[in-house]
């Protein structure tokens, strides 16, 4: 499980991506749950965050999804149209 920070924000964003892949290479599982549950301040960063995971997932030949997620980013990834990319769990 990837376990989301409480703050994603912009400036944060690059390292939040280079920490979530350290946690993603000692990932086991066939499935990636990305635990969204934590996020209490972000910004749309967040969703390049999880875009990103998601991509070091597909490419790793997992499964990802998503868990918790926060109902303002779900509504952002619907108005960036990417919300068929982030699946709950």
């Amino acid at each position: 499980m990837l376990l989301l920070p409480v703050r994603l924000t912009h400036d944060l964003a690059a390292s939040a991506v280079a920490a979530l892949g350290v946690m993603l290479a000692r990932e086991t599982a066939t499935g990636v749950v990305a635990d969204a549950s934590a996020l209490q301040q972000f910004d749309s960063s967040a969703l390049a965050v999880l875009l990103a995971c998601r991509r070091q997932v597909l490419a790793a030949g997992k499964v990802f999804s998503v868990r918790a997620l926060p109902d303002r980013l779900r509504q952002l990834a619907g108005l960036y149209g990417v919300q068929d990319l982030l699946p709950a769990v």
